[in-house]
């Protein structure tokens, strides 16, 4: 489902219908925290929701792939209590396409959060890119590409060191 889509269906439902939500802004937490709370609550759903549910499948099919592997097996047969065999031995193993879905989603929430804060009407990065777009300010359309690549350049490298350490046969000499 598109982030366009399900931050106007959030808007729509928990906004306009139930107002449980605020529909727009942002306060700082610092001036009123729970206004905040409210106030981001809709856009990190709108946000996260596909993400996550993409993350949950893909970890379902990849624990499922390693379960069924010989040394799981033989760890199972060696004694080790489940949770060890599972948390240990699988979810390590397992983890290694999820990190690598996680760093694409990355980009993907980075990019949404220009129509999130377009539609929820917040004062942020992309609100000035689109305004900037909009407006043909060259400079600043450039300032805020360049702020964003730096951004998902370095998420792809957090993404790339962390594969060492969940497994070392991937560290480089």
């Amino acid at each position: 489902m598109p982030l366009f889509w399900l931050a106007v269906l959030g808007m729509s439902v928990f906004a306009m219908h139930l107002r449980w939500l605020p529909s727009y802004g942002f306060t700082f937490p610092t001036v009123d925290f729970v206004k905040s709370v409210k106030q981001s609550i809709l856009p990190l759903l709108a946000l996260s929701v596909g993400a996550i549910a993409g993350t949950t499948r893909q970890m379902r099919s990849s624990m499922l792939e390693v379960i069924h592997q010989d040394y799981i097996r033989t760890a199972r047969a060696k004694g080790l209590k489940e949770s060890q065999v599972v948390f240990k031995h699988a979810l390590k193993n397992a983890l290694i396409p999820i990190v690598t879905l996680t760093g694409m989603s990355f980009r993907n929430v980075v990019s949404g959060s220009v129509s999130i804060e377009t539609i929820f009407s917040i004062a942020g990065t992309g609100q000035l890119l689109v305004t900037s777009v909009l407006s043909r300010d060259v400079a600043t359309t450039q300032a805020c590409i360049l702020l964003v690549a730096i951004v998902v350049s370095i998420a792809n490298l957090i993404v790339d060191i962390s594969y060492g350490y969940i497994d070392p046969r991937i560290r480089i000499q």
